[in-house]
């Protein structure tokens, strides 16, 4: 089954008294909409025909009573703020459920392998949700992939209790977290752990593209008009803006919004692009992706760790070789504000992390 994998999306859909239900197929030729600015780029980019997308858009103008998407000649198409809304609203679902939806995908492919004639060596990574990282079902096509998408601390605590091979977890450049340090401390052992270099990624505020608010820095996150949405409290991210926070000399009671939070770094730039908040923290990716303006504050290192003994595994051994491959660094290539010069580099754990 080499190459052929469950894949699960979360979906949602409007109901009318009549049972009447949004076709799928709509955000699909929205997003493309706001890509290409041309329903015959958009309907040819969505697999459909121009006649179909246009009787899709008064199909369900219909339904909403408004339209959804602006045409004028000699200047292409537009989402109206309503195809705005279903758009991001399409996206913030993904954006909040993919994870959960790719660890349930990865256990239920590790269980359909058992019962086939596959000899391909199984890799258990539990690793913090990532643009990176997502990218690993995709280029490890010679490995069974279990990629469990948790916090840090919970990849580290799996790898000391072997319930994984591999542990991700990240570090900031520059900028001493002590409690977190501490923390991984307690789960890392000099003597038998390794690190695994994987890609570097560069941290900072999410802002709407055309910064009405005139944000610039993190001082500005305690101004009374400027809505913050925040990551969950056991994630890297969140301990990196506390820190932040902290060294600025700002109190988290200052932040509008700083106990609303996401799950993930695409799910607060959605939360942003919605209009729901004006600031959010995160990688430089996620603001590219959904169209927002991104302020860098600091770069950050994402490696893997695993035990000394699990370098001579074939798996562990093999996915060393695909994170230095051209392939995967070339996909790495894609993503705004990642590097992967030094992905699949060894490392003792002393010269990452001194004491």
């Amino acid at each position: 089954m080499t190459g052929k994998r469950i894949h699960i999306d979360p979906t949602w859909a409007f109901r009318d008294e009549a049972g009447n239900t949004l076709d799928p197929q709509l955000f699909r030729l929205l997003a493309a909409i706001h890509l290409h600015k041309k329903l015959t780029a958009a309907a040819e980019s969505a697999c459909i025909s121009y006649r179909h997308a246009w009787n899709m858009l008064n199909k369900w103008a219909d339904f909403f009573g408004a339209p959804l998407v602006k045409l004028e000649k000699g200047r292409g198409a537009t989402l109206t703020p309503l195809g705005e809304k279903l758009l991001w609203a399409e996206q913030r679902v993904m954006a909040r459920f993919q994870p959960q939806m790719a660890n349930l995908a990865s256990e239920l492919n590790v269980e359909i392998q058992k019962v086939l004639v596959n000899l391909t060596p199984l890799l258990r990574i539990q690793a913090s949700h990532g643009y990176a990282v997502a990218l690993l079902p995709d280029v490890c096509a010679g490995l069974q992939l279990d990629l469990q998408y948790s916090s840090p601390l919970e990849a580290l605590t799996a790898l000391n209790r072997d319930a994984c091979d591999i542990a991700g977890f990240h570090m900031p450049a520059g900028v001493v977290i002590p409690s977190l340090i501490e923390r991984y401390q307690q789960l890392l052992k000099p003597r038998s752990h390794k690190i695994i270099r994987f890609i570097s990624r560069q941290q900072g505020l999410m802002i709407k593209k055309d910064n009405p608010l005139n944000i610039h820095s993190i001082h500005d996150l305690k101004h009374k008009d400027i809505r913050f949405i925040n990551r969950q409290e056991d994630s890297g991210t969140r301990a990196l803006l506390d820190q932040l926070i902290t060294n600025e000399g700002i109190s988290a009671e200052n932040i509008q919004g700083y106990n609303n939070r996401e799950f993930t770094h695409s799910a607060v730039a959605a939360y942003i692009a919605a209009g729901m908040a004006d600031v959010g923290f995160g990688v430089e990716q996620a603001a590219h992706q959904f169209g927002l303006g991104f302020i860098p504050i600091c770069s950050e290192d994402y490696v893997f760790v695993c035990h000394q003994k699990s370098l001579q595994k074939a798996a562990v051994s093999q996915f060393i070789e695909i994170i230095k491959s051209d392939l995967f660094n070339n996909k790495v290539q894609n993503l705004a504000g990642y590097k992967s010069e030094l992905s699949g580099k060894i490392e003792d754990l002393s010269v990452f992390m001194p004491r």
